[in-house]
């Protein structure tokens, strides 16, 4: 296994947590050969360096706070994590609908909803871009802050 393979993955590493499928995408132009990637990673999960529970973990907290379950999921799916892992991390990310309501107060800092359709129209864009759900924007933009 090349020492320079290592290295690299080592410094990937030390800046913040990779999923295995991303450090694998980054590296796979480094390495002589697929079975070289592989043994490394594996090598890598062994030592405990490596693991997409944390990388899951670490990345849902740093944007949970700012994006919707929807969102962060296709974030995840696209860095190669699994259903399961993903379904249980989004679960403890906390109420969908509290996070909604504090990104819109954020970006438009009131507490009653828009006053007119293209008020409404611009605020539900910019909730869906952010990965909410219509059921949650529309209680959001309602003044529904209640939680099921």
């Amino acid at each position: 296994m090349s020492s320079t393979l290592r290295e690299r993955a080592l410094r990937l590493l030390a800046r913040r947590e990779h999923a295995r499928a991303e450090l694998a995408r980054k590296l796979s132009p480094h390495a002589d050969s697929a079975e070289e990637l592989e043994a490394l990673l594996d090598d890598l999960v062994a030592r405990r360096l490596l693991s997409d529970e944390r990388y899951v973990e670490m990345r849902i907290n740093s944007r949970a706070a700012r994006f919707g379950n929807a969102r962060l999921a296709y974030e995840l799916r696209t860095q190669g994590i699994s259903e399961e892992l993903m379904d249980g991390a989004l679960a403890a990310s906390g109420p969908e609908l509290t996070r909604a309501r504090l990104v819109w107060l954020g970006k438009y800092g009131n507490k009653t909803g828009p006053s007119d359709a293209a008020g409404r129209a611009r605020q539900t864009r910019f909730l869906m871009s952010r990965g909410f759900p219509g059921d949650i924007i529309r209680r959001v933009l309602r003044g529904d802050f209640e939680d099921d």
